[in-house]
């Protein structure tokens, strides 16, 4: 790697194409924090836990999955924006997440069929496709979505993007992966529909490329807007590393700011770092080999998330691939300080390690690791410190307590 020092090349600015300015090249990547209210509002928790992440020195902070629709909720706790009703929780969340010239941006989400029995009765999806795996006993049957309300969700995106510029977020993400609603459409396994919205790749995008134009409209071409993007479904006959770079480089000649690459579902989670990312991938980062081919197709700004452990990584990533940001999420849970770190000089190595039971289908779904770092995650939020050397059979039995076995029907970030 070049003789620079990580500091010096993680700290440069970062110009997006809308004219907004990160201070340094560390982002935040979502995190399910389940930290919203009955009322779906932010809580005390949250505005706290990304007050810590700003003050820890991250450059950019994107919020954990905010919906567009109080009635179609990914997990219990997700905060939804739908009006104005919870502005002042959302300004002062704002106010938190952005002070030190940190960048917040609110992921906006939409959980299509993603959404747990106990939540939808009947969910909604591109088309009526359930789940066909050891997933299916926990998620309804969905029921495919009209026109008149793909236009409705449509339209709800843009509103969300306008409440979370009016409340002091600076940009918004669209999550675009992970099996959610847009991912849902971009894959030919869950969206069979035979009209504009479905067959041809053109018709599949049509829904995301959509909302972007509705929140450009909504924000005005200051505002950055981004998204989220799998690299691929990692699902035979699903959404493909081609059309994965197809739909990014649409989307960058419409003139979106931010490109942030993961990748899997549900069923195939390869964003937690298991399935095939897992047994390719033995050295950080994650979805490199589909980063280099996008970037020689976009100029847009790309952030790898994923997989990162080292600062002299972290570096070379964007040293020698042309990567603009590293994006981070368990890293940062287990170490709120880790730009101020490296930024510092520090030859930072993550506490980051396999949280395991022994158990095979709790490991292959990753549950006890996600509710493990939902407890790190409301540590955070209650201003203690996070614990990373807490046993995987207290956090079962915590997890249990509070929650009881419904907490293991959902979900990821």
């Amino acid at each position: 790697m070049n003789s620079k020092r990580p500091a010096d090349i993680l700290g440069k600015t970062l110009k997006l194409p809308c004219g907004a300015v990160i201070k340094n090249r560390f982002c935040k990547s979502a995190t399910s924090e389940t930290l919203g209210d009955r009322q779906t509002a932010p809580t005390r928790e949250l505005i706290r836990l990304y007050g810590r992440w700003a003050q820890g020195g991250a450059g950019l902070c994107v919020t954990g999955n905010v919906m567009i629709d109080a009635g179609a909720l990914g997990e219990p706790g997700n905060v939804a924006v739908e009006d104005e009703r919870h502005s002042e929780m959302l300004k002062s969340w704002a106010r938190y997440g952005t002070r030190d010239e940190t960048h917040l941006w609110m992921q906006l989400n939409h959980p299509g069929k993603q959404s747990p029995k106990f939540l939808s009765a009947e969910p909604v999806a591109p088309s009526a496709i359930g789940f066909r795996s050891e997933l299916k006993p926990f998620f309804n049957p969905p029921r495919g979505l009209t026109e008149t309300e793909i236009h409705n969700l449509i339209e709800r995106f843009a509103r969300t993007a306008g409440i979370a510029r009016s409340c002091g977020f600076t940009g918004v993400q669209i999550h675009g992966a992970h099996g959610y609603l847009v991912s849902q459409f971009l894959s030919p396994l869950h969206n069979q529909r035979e009209d504009q919205w479905g067959g041809s790749l053109e018709n599949r995008m049509r829904f995301v490329t959509e909302i972007y134009r509705a929140i450009r409209q909504t924000v005005g071409h200051d505002f950055p807007v981004g998204i989220k993007l799998n690299s691929s479904d990692f699902m035979k006959g699903g959404f493909s590393e081609e059309e994965s770079v197809r739909v990014a480089t649409v989307l960058a000649d419409l003139g979106i700011d931010l490109v942030e690459i993961s990748g899997g579902t549900y069923e195939r989670p390869a964003m937690a770092g298991i399935a095939e990312m897992q047994a390719q991938n033995n050295s950080e980062p994650y979805f490199l080999s589909y980063a280099n081919r996008i970037r020689a197709r976009i100029d847009t700004p790309i952030v790898i998330t994923g997989g990162f452990r080292t600062a002299g990584a972290m570096a070379e990533a964007l040293l020698e691939n042309n990567i603009q940001m590293v994006g981070l999420a368990r890293p940062m849970i287990l170490d709120p300080d880790l730009p101020e770190k490296i930024l510092s000089g520090q030859e930072y190595i993550s506490p980051v390690h396999p949280i395991k039971s022994g158990i095979g289908f709790l490991d292959r779904a990753a549950l006890l690791e996600v509710t493990w770092y939902e407890q790190q995650l409301r540590y955070l939020g209650q201003g203690k410190s996070p614990r990373p050397n807490q046993g995987i059979w207290y956090s079962l039995a915590k997890t249990l307590v509070e929650n009881g076995r419904q907490v293991f029907q959902k979900r990821r970030a």
